[in-house]
Parts: structure tokens; sequence; C-alpha cells
């Protein structure tokens, strides 16, 4: 009942891949796990990252291939036609079926699944709609957010998250970025038949990426058709009389786009879950601080994933769950995560690896 203390050994808060995996392998070694989430199970990656991109990213790589088929013999009759509902449709369905599976997952590895916002209260407990949570550990893994910028008509963009709710292709889009998400959402929409402008702050993309990589995908990209805006720094976005809008920028101002993707990076959800009510120190840009072993500056409360700001990728939120679950309940004291040489892979066209 509300207003009494349910306690727990180990308590996540965040239902993304890194806490789903922490939770899961913690419950193998008998003890009493809870796992909190606000949102659709899966966080950012199933939900609007990794798993859509890739399929709309297969989508864009079977359109790229149809530019090829005759010099390999096909025959295509009449232009291939493509319909975005369809994809959108069958990608939201699978989706749906997989915030299915992983609730399935929770329960069958014996995890109490809560749903519900977060927020940590100054005697330790992790309140959720008046109803306290407390953990002899806690673990944080609620993620990140896209950023949005701090101009005049930000609101008439979308982000990465806003990609995924389009019903439609736009006839002109412009993205705003220069990293991976920034490259991949050019691409996808653009060999989707998009018109696309890319506008970057710097003369490249992908520009701390490794110079070799990046001046070649900067160079495939506008051998491909996307338009690539240098030197630019957004100052205001409007929206025109005919509903299109007009992007300022320092290297001019650009109209008739149907829509402006904000891709210029991500920040942490540590705003609005009262760290500081528990002690737990964040970096200036909000990222939890975090040693090797993913400890806090608070006593047993742990941080792992993109809240910590550092290899924003799934694979190694689950591994670094997964380890510190061993380190705490399977007597490892020493087993963490080795965050060097971690590879990366980008979709982008063509595809690119690289170790970082």
């Amino acid at each position: 009942m509300a207003g009494q203390v349910k306690e727990y050994d180990y308590l996540v808060l965040g239902g993304g891949s890194g806490g789903v995996a922490s939770a899961r392998r913690a419950a193998e070694f008998g003890i009493k796990v809870a796992c909190i989430e606000s949102k659709k199970l899966g966080g950012t990656c199933v939900n609007v990252g990794c798993v859509p991109k890739k399929i709309m990213f297969h989508a864009a790589s079977l359109a790229e291939s149809l530019h090829d088929m005759k010099s390999y013999g096909f025959t295509i009759d009449g232009t291939p036609q493509f319909t975005w509902n369809t994809i959108k449709t069958s990608r939201d369905a699978y989706i749906q079926r997989l915030n299915g599976i992983y609730e399935n997952l929770l329960k069958k590895s014996g995890v109490e699944y809560v749903q519900g916002w977060g927020t940590f209260t100054d005697d330790g407990c992790v309140d959720v709609d008046g109803q306290k949570y407390r953990g002899k550990h806690t673990m944080i893994a609620v993620g990140g957010k896209p950023t949005v910028p701090d101009i005049p008509g930000a609101e008439f963009g979308i982000t990465s998250d806003g990609f995924f709710e389009l019903s439609d292709l736009p006839k002109k889009t412009a993205v705003v970025g220069a990293g991976y998400i920034a490259v991949e959402l050019a691409g996808i929409m653009s060999e989707l038949g998009s018109d696309v402008s890319l506008f970057i702050r710097h003369d490249k993309a992908l520009r701390n990426f490794d110079e070799m990589i990046s001046d070649n995908v900067t160079d495939s990209m506008e051998k491909s058709g996307i338009t690539i805006v240098r030197q630019s720094t957004s100052k205001k976005l409007e929206v025109a009389t005919d509903g299109s809008l007009t992007y300022e920028t320092t290297a001019g101002t650009f109209s008739g786009f149907n829509c402006v993707i904000w891709a210029i990076g991500r920040e942490p959800l540590t705003k609005s879950i009262k760290l500081e009510n528990i002690g737990v120190n964040v970096d200036k840009k909000g990222n939890i601080v975090v040693d090797e072993f993913q400890n806090t500056s608070a006593q047993n409360v742990y941080a792992l994933g993109d809240v910590c700001g550092k290899a924003l990728l799934t694979p190694v939120a689950i591994a670094a769950g997964r380890r510190l679950a061993h380190r705490l309940f399977d007597n490892k004291p020493d087993l963490k995560l080795d965050y060097e040489d971690i590879p990366t892979v980008v979709f982008s066209h063509p595809l690119l690896a690289l170790l970082d």
C-alpha cells in the first residue's frame, strides 16, 4: 500500500537495455529485484534508436540497390514505388511486440516491473506516484534524450525521436548535425526519396572520427545527392505562409523545407530525478560521474549507460550492467567493463565500422 516503503536487494531506475540486462542478471542470483520505467520498456535503442533505425536503414538500402540492378542483369518494369506508411506500420508493430517481449523477460526472471517516473527522496528512496521504493543497492540507467538548440522557433523542428513519428516522407528535409545520428538520418531520408540538406558547423561530417573515414563519408554523401552546408550554426527557424520551414543560419537562410531534424547531440535525463537528494555528483553536462566500477559519489548507488555520457552504445550498457550485477551479487568484486577498444558501426551509405 502507498506510504509503506517497498524494500529490494537491487533497485534499478530505468528500463532500457542496460537496466533490464542488469536487473535480469541480478535476479539470477536469487535476490529481490525491481525495475522502474516510466515509458516503454527497451529504452532508446528499442523504441527510438538502434532497432527502428536499422529497419529504416534496410529500407533505404533496398532503395539504393535498385540503382544498380540493371547493371547486374535485372529488369524492372516501370518506376518502383515506395510507401512510407507501409514501412512505418510494420516497423511500429514490430517495436510494440518487442516492448511486450521485454516485459515478459522481466516477469520470467522474477523482476518486479514498476511503471512510472521515479525520483529520489532525501531518505534515499525512489518515489513513484507516491509509493516509495528502496534498494540495498540502487542503479541508475535512465538514459538520455536528443538535444534541441536554444534558438527562436526550435520547436518547429523535430529530433531523432520525432523522426520515427513521421507519417509521410518529407519532400525536402534539413538535417542539422555532423555526428553519426545526423549522417544516418540524412542517408536514410535521401535514399528513400527526400531532397536532403545536411547542415554542419565545420567542414566535414563525423569530424571526431578517423580523418580518412570522415573525408570519405562526407564525399560519398555529396556524391549521393545530399547537399552539405558547411560552417553553419543555427540562428532561427520559422514557418512560412505556405507552411514550409525557413532555416536561418550563419551560412545563410534556406527555405522550402517540409521537415527540419535536430541531430546535434544528446543529453542525460538527470535533471528531473532529484539526484541532489542523495548526493550523486554530475558533471557540467549533467552526466553522472562514476568510477571504473560504475560507483557514483553516493554509497551503494551506481550508474551506467547513456546517463554517464561515455560510449553511448547499447551493447556497452548491457555489458556494464551484467558485470555490475556479478560484482554486487555473485562475489566477483573485481569484475568491471573495459571501456577501451569498443567497436562502433555507423549505418551510413556506405556502412562504416571502426574501433574506438
